[in-house]
């Protein structure tokens, strides 16, 4: 662990995240694309405007809006956006982004994640958390954050349970939709991440799950059992 002011002589800069599929057991990540996941997840989100509460845009008035937006993000050059595709489906149910991405400095941050309702709270959507943080290791960054509105109980729970660690709340930080936005700011550092690797895996290995998919030990237990 780098001491505070300490010399990094063997640093240097990292790469971007590449734009390709991620590929694990129960879930694939792929780069965004309107034309292969936008329907499905317009499907996914539907009627469904409570998914939209907590992020900068959204609920759309109709597929075409949608549409353009995810058109948008698959654009972008600021952020690098991937669907969230259950094995179960086949078909996006989500997307999730790194965001604030800075090689230079060996920081990214993962955000702008839509669950539609039937990803939210499953297996494929925390292997996607697992896929995303770990290319981000192995491309050897050295600082993986995550981000939310303070008032976002949810996602400040997902969070810690994803082994990342509250560094504080930034009052005023931003306004969003109208509203005032105080942000909770949380953290993992390279270091720590072999152990957060090892609680990922132990939780994802099948012998974790029942004939019906239900955890035997949830994730925070299994870190508990590894002293993470």
């Amino acid at each position: 662990m780098p001491e505070t002011h300490a010399i990094l002589t063997s640093w240097q800069p990292v790469p971007l995240p590449r734009r390709e599929p991620m590929q694990g057991r129960t879930v694939t990540l792929e780069p965004l694309d309107a034309s292969r996941h936008a329907a499905a997840l317009w499907n996914a989100v539907r009627d469904h405007d409570e998914v939209w509460q907590w992020l900068f845009e959204g609920p759309y008035a109709n597929e075409a809006a949608f549409t353009a937006d995810i058109e948008a993000k698959q654009r972008a050059t600021d952020r690098i956006y991937y669907a969230i595709i259950p094995a179960t489906t086949g078909t996006a149910a989500g997307f999730a982004s790194y965001l604030r991405m800075e090689p230079t400095h060996g920081v990214i941050e993962v955000g702008n994640i839509l669950l539609s309702p039937a990803l939210q709270r499953t297996t494929a959507a925390t292997e996607a958390m697992y896929l995303m943080g770990r290319h981000i290791f192995d491309l050897g960054y050295r600082r993986y954050e995550w981000k939310c509105n303070a008032l976002n109980e949810p996602s400040r729970r997902a969070a810690q349970r994803l082994g990342f660690t509250f560094e504080g709340i930034f009052r005023q930080h931003m306004v969003v939709k109208g509203r005032n936005r105080n942000t909770a700011w949380f953290a993992m550092l390279d270091h720590e991440w072999p152990a957060r690797k090892q609680a990922f895996e132990s939780w994802l290995d099948v012998r974790n799950f029942d004939s019906n998919g239900s955890q035997h030990q949830g994730l925070l237990a299994v870190a508990s059992g590894l002293d993470v």
